[in-house]
């Protein structure tokens, strides 16, 4: 009678313990691509398969795979703000394995040309200086403004607020690395390595261009790129921005929409090539 009481307990146990976990397949992180606009993610969407649209407040997610690896396409929003809120959302909620930050530039180098594309070795924050002093009267001069790093330092003094200091947000190797595995399947144009400056400022001014790009060594401008690389790197998830020339004052070149559409299709063959190296 006790053996037959100990098995039906045994029995019991058995049958209201949930079993343990099989070894099952982990989902991958996903690779998040994003564009600031509709002109700048329409097409990446397009290539998604199986694609879902989520939405967190005022920006758009779309959910999908790219070979069977899941992507994700983002829409920032334009500018340095929704951009930084967008990349630390998505970043929090989908986890990504690596960000590209793609879309449309107005050029600083007067070498490139529209449909020219940068890969971003390093990005830069051309929105942030410090005036020198003028009395009531004296006017603006902003070629005399200067640089300011406002990211943290390891303790010690301000340092002067880190004047004449540039906080660069380096582009991922990996990604470059996929990037220029598929440079040669872009035709519209070169494409290039340079230095990404993001503002909420378009400039038009040549003197003030030729400034910055003195200051920075940039080669395009634009509005989101540093702000999502800066959140991108203080969550240590790879990052890299790429540009295309939508038009370039310095030289002449003249704006182009379709530049948005070219950017995408190149982006797409860096992701694959990405996750074909992800998956091997």
């Amino acid at each position: 009678m006790r053996r037959f009481a100990f098995v039906f307990l045994v029995a019991t146990f058995a049958l209201a313990t949930p079993a343990l976990p099989q070894d099952s397949p982990v989902t991958p992180r996903p690779v998040l691509i994003q564009g600031a606009l509709q002109l700048e993610t329409t097409r990446l969407v397009g290539n998604l398969k199986d694609a879902k649209i989520e939405r967190v407040g005022v920006w758009t997610f779309w959910r999908g795979t790219v070979d069977s690896y899941p992507v994700i396409v983002s829409r920032t929003r334009m500018g340095a703000s929704h951009a930084a809120a967008a990349t630390a959302l998505a970043i929090e909620r989908y986890r990504p394995i690596a960000i590209v930050n793609q879309g449309t530039a107005g050029g600083h180098d007067p070498a490139l040309r529209v449909y020219d594309i940068v890969l971003g070795t390093s990005a830069v924050n051309l929105g942030v200086f410090k005036t020198p002093h003028r009395a009531a009267g004296m006017g603006s001069t902003t070629l005399d403004w200067v640089p300011l790093d406002l990211m943290e330092s390891d303790g010690g003094p301000d340092d002067d607020l880190h004047e004449h200091r540039i906080a660069r947000f380096e582009g991922d190797t990996s990604l470059l690395a996929a990037a220029r595995r598929v440079k040669h399947q872009y035709a519209r144009g070169r494409v290039v390595e340079g230095v990404i400056g993001t503002s909420d400022v378009w400039n038009e001014e040549i003197d003030r261009i030729a400034r910055l790009r003195a200051s920075y060594g940039t080669s395009v401008e634009e509005m989101e790129t540093a702000a999502a690389a800066q959140i991108a790197g203080l969550f240590n998830v790879s990052f890299l921005g790429i540009r295309v020339v939508s038009a370039n004052i310095t030289s002449g070149g003249a704006y182009d929409p379709k530049t948005g559409e070219a950017c995408q299709d190149y982006v797409f063959k860096v992701v694959r090539a990405y996750v074909a190296n992800i998956k091997h």
